[in-house]
This record gives C-alpha cells, structure tokens and sequence, in this order.
C-alpha cells in the first residue's frame, strides 16, 4: 500500500525570519501555502516529514563552500531558536523530523528508510529553497525511484526569476509541478 507523503523542507528561524543570517527572501510568502498544504495532510492522516538542517556548534559538519560563512556568523546550530521550525509549522505528535546537515535531505540521514518504510509515493515537496535544499532532494527523490510532485506555490527562493528556471528544470525531468489549489483532488 502506498501513501502521499509531504517533505517540509528547512522552515526554520534562520533561513526564514527578518534578519537571520540566512534568511531566503521569499520564505514568508509559502509559510501560509506550506501551512495549508500540512492542514490537508493533518486531515486526511497522511505522513508529515519536517527535514531541518542542524549544525554542531563548532560548524566541523558544515559543507566546505558555507564554512567561512559559517565562520562569520554560525547558523543553523544545534539547540539554537535558529535552528528550530518556525513556530507555524510546529510538528505534532505523530509527525517526523530528519536532521540533514546537506543541502539534500536524503544525504547521510535516514529519510530514504522512513519513506520505503511508509510506503511513499508520491513524495510531496514543499519549502525552501528552491535552487538548492528543494532541488537536491527533489533529484535525490527521483534517483531513489519516487514519483515527486512539487507544489510550486508553497516553496519560495531568493527570486521568482530563480524559482521559476528551477521549477522549469525539475519539470522537465519528469516532476509533477501543482499548486496548493490543486492539491487536495490530486491526494
């Protein structure tokens, strides 16, 4: 038996809110898609998964092209109000988080497990961003072998020019793009 399961990506203080060090600026705009789409999974009994990044303090698990940066000004770390999920997409009892310190959640976690062990298909991919922790696990997801919808209006990127050349590439290899509207006929 297979079953939807939604993938909410890096939806936290620091990649998020005003002034934190790594904020993506179009991550408020999907906090409100992000929040209905978990609605309809709550809903409906369906697998939420929240994959965060999380840092040790001494950034030794940083990937080496975000170490200076890391450096200059630590983010993501461990036990930090940066590193939790912003407080509107608070995971309930039930629900999963995978700890990720890549940009691909599939990467040195046990995300690949969790879903065969849930059945998963499709995988429903909401967050931030875009370019990178969106489109790395998105890949990864169809190298795995699962189908993959993207909600295209419940994940946001530094730019609506960024987000849409990489909305445009995950389409053209064989991921559902939909939006939030859609979504609850397409579960």
């Amino acid at each position: 038996m297979t079953s939807p399961v939604l993938l909410i990506i890096d939806m936290q203080n620091d990649f998020v809110r005003a002034g934190s060090p790594m904020r993506v600026s179009g991550a408020e705009a999907v906090i409100g898609p992000i929040s209905q789409v978990m609605g309809m999974f709550r809903e409906k009994g369906l697998p939420v998964v929240h994959i965060v990044r999380v840092h040790r303090r001494d950034g030794s698990d940083v990937e080496i092209i975000r170490k200076e940066r890391f450096r200059q000004c630590p983010f993501a770390v461990e036990g930090t109000d940066g590193a939790a999920i912003i407080p509107e997409l608070t995971p309930i009892a039930g629900e999963f988080v995978i700890r990720k310190i890549r940009m691909s959640g599939f990467i040195g976690t046990d995300l690949d497990l969790l879903l065969r062990s849930l059945g998963a298909d499709p995988l429903v991919v909401v967050g931030i961003q875009t370019p990178n922790c969106i489109r790395t696990t998105v890949f990864d997801g169809i190298a795995y072998n699962y189908h993959v919808w993207l909600v295209d209006d419940a994940v946001g990127a530094q730019s609506e020019e960024i987000h849409r050349a990489n909305v445009r590439d995950m389409e053209n290899i064989g991921v559902r793009i939909i939006r939030v509207e859609d979504l609850e006929g397409a579960l």
